[in-house]
This record gives structure tokens, sequence and C-alpha cells, in this order.
């Protein structure tokens, strides 16, 4: 997607997993069972319900997010593209990705989720080795794993796997050899996490209790820039910052969320940003909670619990924060869109100067960019950069 592409995508949210990761904060939920069809009229529902406001619109690119959206029946994986179909033009490359882990994987159901459209698949691998794996919490193991990458590669047109690094006493000689094994699988994508802490998860009660001892700044330093370099020499470099890619691999999706485009969030906490009739930029939010959600659904035709207008300078920092993740930055035609002014009209000259000196941006005529090593530190360049420090 280039800079300044009115690119539009759609992301739907699965809340259910199987079981929850020990180091995940992110809106997933274990269940028993769930009527599927009620959760499938929701989903249409709610895209029904935001195709009357976005009328018009061309969708390029649809993304099943989670929770584990390998785990809904390919019967409502169809439904959703062809209510998407239906209801807006859709690109004649459009992208259509779908999150899965190994362990509900199987060829039947790729074959079935390739038959309802989906033409990328993301899958939650996060190690090739088996005690990190059960450490991880994941129900796979490595053999399973790869046998579902393989899996991938013979159903869909592109694959990605995710990868976990700086696990607990993890040494960098066993991390190199981990991706060197990866690297032996992978297509035209792979996402490379490093393991943090976040607060409200199981890992982050054992971190309190002493009982998870995560790699200091330095050794956490050595993995990211090894990471780079094995990548970059495979042909994958970053693309952003924990995303890698062969030229014309990136996940166009999610480089409408990096570059400040437009998108419907639709499911359970999705959000959303929207650009309305007078160039202002909107933000929606899906109520979190799945019963709530759905309750809210089958009552009012959506679960929106906040839209707001985001003021032209939240826009602009928020451009920021996520543009300087990529390795091309920010246009100066985006940030003037979004802005209303240029970039040095809004930020601190002595900040840009200060960073700049230190080889951590890079101003030119094509916008503001983070180096190499300005990204790898981007929340102490941010924090600077916008005056918070």
């Amino acid at each position: 997607m280039a800079a300044g592409s009115p690119s539009f995508g759609i992301y739907v949210h699965w809340p259910f997993c199987r079981a929850k990761c020990p180091y995940c904060d992110f809106n997933s939920h274990v269940r028993g069972g769930i009527d599927e069809a009620r959760w499938r009229d929701g989903l249409l529902r709610e895209l029904d319900h935001f195709a009357n406001e976005t009328a018009g619109r061309t969708v390029d690119t649809v993304f099943f997010g989670g929770g584990t959206p390998s785990l809904m029946a390919p019967e409502t994986t169809a439904a959703v593209l062809e209510r998407i179909a239906a209801r807006w033009t859709t690109a004649p490359d459009i992208e259509i990705t779908l999150e899965a882990n190994p362990t509900s994987v199987e060829a039947a159901r790729f074959a079935a989720l390739a038959q309802a459209g989906v033409n990328r698949v993301s899958l939650g691998v996060q190690a090739l080795d088996d005690d990190a794996l059960r450490f991880l919490g994941r129900e796979h193991g490595s053999a399973e794993a790869l046998a579902a990458v393989e899996t991938a590669r013979r159903h869909f047109a592109r694959w990605s796997f995710d990868l976990i690094y700086a696990r607990p006493e993890q040494s960098l000689a066993a991390w190199k050899a981990e991706l060197a094994r990866a690297l032996e699988h992978v297509g035209d994508h792979l996402s490379i996490y490093q393991l943090t802490i976040e607060p409200g998860t199981a890992f982050a009660a054992r971190h309190a209790r002493g009982e998870l001892a995560m790699p200091d700044e330095d050794m956490g330093a050595a993995f990211y820039e090894e990471t780079h370099a094995l990548l970059d020499a495979a042909g994958l470099p970053a693309y952003e910052i924990s995303n890698h890619a062969r030229p014309g691999g990136e996940c166009r999706h999610n480089l409408i969320y990096w570059s400040g485009g437009d998108w419907l969030g639709v499911g359970p906490g999705a959000h959303g940003r929207l650009t309305g009739s007078d160039g202002g930029r909107i933000a929606t939010r899906q109520a979190r909670a799945p019963d709530t959600w759905l309750a809210r659904v089958e009552a009012e035709g959506h679960a929106t619990v906040e839209r707001s207008a985001i003021e032209r300078g939240d826009a602009a920092e928020e451009l920021l924060m996520m543009g300087l993740r990529l390795a091309r930055g920010v246009s100066r035609d985006d940030y003037r869109r979004t802005a209303g002014v240029d970039l040095e009209e809004r930020l601190d000259a002595a900040r840009l100067n200060a960073l700049t000196e230190e080889d951590l941006i890079t101003l030119d005529a094509a916008g503001l960019r983070c180096t190499a090593a300005g990204r790898q530190r981007l929340n102490a360049v941010l924090a600077h950069l916008l005056g918070s420090a």
C-alpha cells in the first residue's frame, strides 16, 4: 500500500480460544460451546450496520483476528465474506487473512477456508522448541506446528507465522538455531515478537512472584539485533518493528493501521478508524465482553460503545506513533493530510535536531522515519519527539 493510499479494510474479531495463553492480554475467552448460528448472525448484522455508513468504499483487505478464528466454522467465514461482497465493492486483489493456531489446523478445514475466500493465513507457531511451547502454554508441539505450516502452504497463496523470542533462560545461540530452522519453512512473511510481561496475564503474576527471570535490556537488544541481521540476510527485512517480509509480501491489512488508513472493526472489542465526510477522523469501539456484544447487536443491530471525533492534533500524534514503526516512516503528504500542517510546523525543532544528531531519526524531503537504531528504541524516541520526556 503506497503512502496516501485510500485503502480500506475490515477487521472481524472472533473472541474464542481453546485455552488462554499465559502471556496473552488480548480479548480472548475460553468457552465449552457456543451457538455459532447466533454469532454468525451477529457478525452479519454488525457488518450491515457499518455498510450503511460506508457505502461506496472499496474493501481492499479483510482480517479475521482473535481469539482463534480458525475455530470458527468455515461456513461462518464464508457467510461473512459473502456479506462483505454483497454490501461493498471488493478490490480484485483483495487480501483476506485469517489467524490460526496449529492445534486447530487440518487439511479439510484449510481447504474449506480457502474455498470460502481466505487467501492468506497467519499461524501462531510461537516457538520451534517443545519445552518453550509448554512454557508458553501452547497446545501443539514443534512437529505439529511445522506440519500446519506445510498444510497452509498447500492451500493458501500466502502464509505467515509468528515466533516469540527473548524467553526466560533462552540463549542467543539457541534462538539463532531456532530461527534458522524457521527460515526453512518461511513464505513471504514472518512476525517476530519479543516476549513482554503484560498486566493482568498469568505471566505477570508469576513475574511479580519472582518466578520468571526475563532477559535484561542489553540481552534483549542483542536478540533484536541478531534477529534483524539474520532476517535481512535471508531476504526478509523488517518493514515494521516486529514484521519481516520479502518485497511485496507485507501484510496489507496491518499497513492500513500503521499508515493512518481507514478500517471497520466488527465483533467484540474491535476498534475502527473512519474518515468522516468533513475529512475528520472518527474512532469506534465495540462492546468488549462477548455476551454483551451479542446481546447489543441482537437488540440494536450493532454494539458500538464508543464513537468519537479525533482532534487533528491527536490524529497527527497517532500517525507518528504508528507510522514510525514502519521502516519507511511517515510521508510528508500523509502528515499534512492528517495534521493540516508540515512536520516542522508542529514538531519541536530542538527535539528533532537532537534525535537526528543521535542518528535515531531521519527527516528529509520524503518525510520522517526512524533509523534502525531509532526503531529499536521507539518508545524513547516517541516520548522525546512528542514532548513527554
